[in-house]
């Protein structure tokens, strides 16, 4: 996998200050996207366990309320075996952040199993605690939605979501 960068400080992605990592690599190809660039997966640098280091050192001051995961597309299978190792890290260091997603998939696409490997995908969801899913629509983009482009895209308490079965929108909208 590549990432095309790492924000170090991001405050539109996820409430607070945030570290982002833009992941290289999306098929969505939506019209408008903010971040066309990151469609080749072969752009930007390779990720390595470096990286992982890096952006788990960039999450330790106290100011930092977490992760946010951007792209291009991060559960894209491709990109999915790369991100669950860093998410894991993340969690059990820092237990007290929050990790977002951010993905063009549909939540009940990823866990009908047909967006790469059924079990990694399951297993990033179940490391999130935000995703915000569907592609960005730009007949249906709103400047007004708070952390979401367009009007079809949800944000997702995934603890929540995934407890009850049912997409659960995160309470803070």
């Amino acid at each position: 996998m590549n990432y095309a960068t790492i924000k170090t400080t991001d405050v539109a992605n996820g409430p607070g200050i945030r570290v982002s990592l833009f992941v290289s690599g999306c098929e969505h190809y939506c019209d408008q996207c903010f971040n066309a660039e990151a469609w080749d997966f072969d752009f930007g640098t390779p990720y390595s366990t470096e990286t992982e280091d890096e952006i788990l050192a960039l999450l330790a001051p106290d100011y930092i309320r977490g992760l946010s995961l951007l792209g291009g597309e991060p559960l894209h299978p491709r990109n999915q075996r790369a991100l669950l190792p860093l998410l894991q890290r993340v969690k059990q260091r820092y237990p007290e952040k929050s990790i977002w997603c951010y993905t063009g998939y549909l939540l009940e696409d990823l866990l009908a199993g047909a967006v790469g490997d059924l079990e990694t995908a399951v297993s990033l969801l179940q490391h999130t605690d935000v995703l915000v899913d569907g592609k960005f629509i730009a007949a249906r983009k709103d400047l007004t939605l708070r952390f979401r482009g367009s009007q079809n895209q949800r944000v997702l308490d995934m603890p929540a979501t995934l407890a009850s079965g049912t997409p659960t929108i995160w309470a803070e909208l």
